[in-house]
């Protein structure tokens, strides 16, 4: 088996307790020498300024490759470009720009009315100011506000288009989904890198509801595994084999990357990643 490329995503801390595990995750996981790591931002851009704390003490202090989550959600033109401007002080060199959640209580995006109208537009300055490598997200299956099954795909072109050198997808249940996904890109002229985002399942309670939101699609399959796991106290053991199986089985049809949405939970993401065969580097001491 080909040993894939990997990269993960934290999410900024907003307690104390919440940066311990920030910091926990970051350590245990910089061993696995990522290709880079990605830090989000809350709905409605809510984190904005704990994202630009946590990527610059990550970079710093772990070495790591961070690619900075970017959105176009309540702030102009100007404050989301003091934002890039703040991310390349503290030598950030790659953003994944979006658009971002709509503000909580919120049914749609709205933008801002001097700010960014979509995430294209987000991506056409991005390039034009030309220090960073720009990535996307990607839906394999319909965004909850999708006119049709193609739009997603249409639109991710317009994003690659605009200077987004690759794609970060959502997660998903059963690589035939990203399969499907990547045959319809392929099909629509995309050539962009297309990394496929995987979710170790900390708890299938808070993953049925994510999937929900976000419209991934739950196998009947998966749903009644994880009922009897649970019944049986076997949950995380299930979730890792399941976690373990759908890599290898995107690896098997030709995917060179993976992007783990670590919930700042490292071990099972650690696991999977044991068992894909990517090791942690291990600096050996000289011997006399």
């Amino acid at each position: 088996m080909t040993t894939p490329k990997i990269s993960f995503e934290f999410f900024p801390p907003q307690t104390l307790d919440a940066s311990f595990r920030l910091w926990e995750t970051a350590q245990v996981l910089a061993p696995m020498k990522p290709s880079f790591v990605s830090v989000t931002y809350g709905a409605g851009g809510t984190t904005r300024k704990l994202t630009h704390e946590a990527v610059g003490t990550i970079h710093k202090n772990y070495g790591l490759n961070v690619a900075a989550h970017l959105t176009c959600v309540e702030a102009t033109r100007a404050e989301t470009l003091e934002i890039v401007n703040s991310y390349a002080e503290v030598g950030v060199t790659e953003i994944v720009a979006l658009r971002g959640d709509p503000p909580k209580g919120a049914a749609r995006f709205t933008p801002h009315p001097e700010g960014f109208e979509s995430s294209v537009a987000l991506i056409e300055a991005l390039a034009e100011d030309g220090r960073f490598t720009i990535r996307c997200g990607a839906y394999p299956e319909p965004h909850p506000e999708a006119a049709d099954p193609l739009a997603d795909v249409r639109w991710l072109k317009r994003k690659c288009e605009a200077g987004a050198t690759s794609a970060i997808t959502q997660f998903f249940f059963e690589a035939e989904t990203f399969f499907r996904f990547r045959d319809a890109c392929e099909k629509e002229g995309i050539t962009a890198k297309i990394i496929p985002g995987i979710l170790p399942i900390q708890s299938w309670k808070g993953a049925k509801a994510f999937a929900q939101r976000c419209g991934t699609s739950i196998p009947a399959w998966v749903e009644e595994a994880f009922e009897a796991a649970t019944r049986d106290g076997r949950e995380e053991l299930l979730a890792t084999a399941l976690c373990s199986e759908l890599c290898d089985n995107l690896i098997q049809g030709g995917v060179e990357d993976l992007h783990f949405y670590t919930l700042n939970r490292p071990q099972m993401t650690r696991d999977v990643c044991h068992a894909l065969g990517v090791a942690p580097e291990v600096k050996l001491s000289n011997v006399a």
